[in-house]
């Protein structure tokens, strides 16, 4: 069992990371640290895909020349793509998500004057009695 978590320590590193980040995102009252413990969960997504995606000895799937000039064509010697542009397409999501999420941060915070969930909870309450 050892020999596979050290051959895989790829993904062992990411799923720390998620755990990191969802024990922040649930134990953690300042919204900002949320939104940290989200991006923190993010990248290990985007880790643990990367990982999956790559295989030893394989190269990025671009037309390449061999020692006889021809291109390579053959599939076996290149990476999948898909899980490279999974990772593209969600650090572009994540990174729009994560502005939303700051720019409703600055509007809470102007109108309660904090960022603590418990303490808006209780203004919140408060105002409605």
């Amino acid at each position: 069992m050892g020999a596979n978590l050290l051959s895989n320590y790829g993904e062992v590193i990411a799923m720390v990371l998620f755990g990191l980040g969802f024990g922040n995102l649930l134990l953690q009252k300042n919204l900002i640290k949320k939104i940290i413990g989200l991006n923190i969960m993010d990248s290990a997504v985007y880790l643990f895909l990367a990982e999956k995606g790559y295989i030893e000895s394989r190269i990025a799937p671009i037309l390449v020349q061999n020692e006889a000039g021809e291109l390579v064509r053959d599939a076996s010697k290149y990476i999948n793509p898909i899980p490279s542009g999974l990772v593209l397409t969600g650090i572009v999501v994540s990174v729009s998500v994560t502005a939303l999420m700051l720019s409703l941060c600055v509007k809470l915070y102007e109108r309660y004057h904090t960022l603590d969930l418990d303490k808006v909870a209780a203004i919140v309450k408060k105002g409605e009695q």
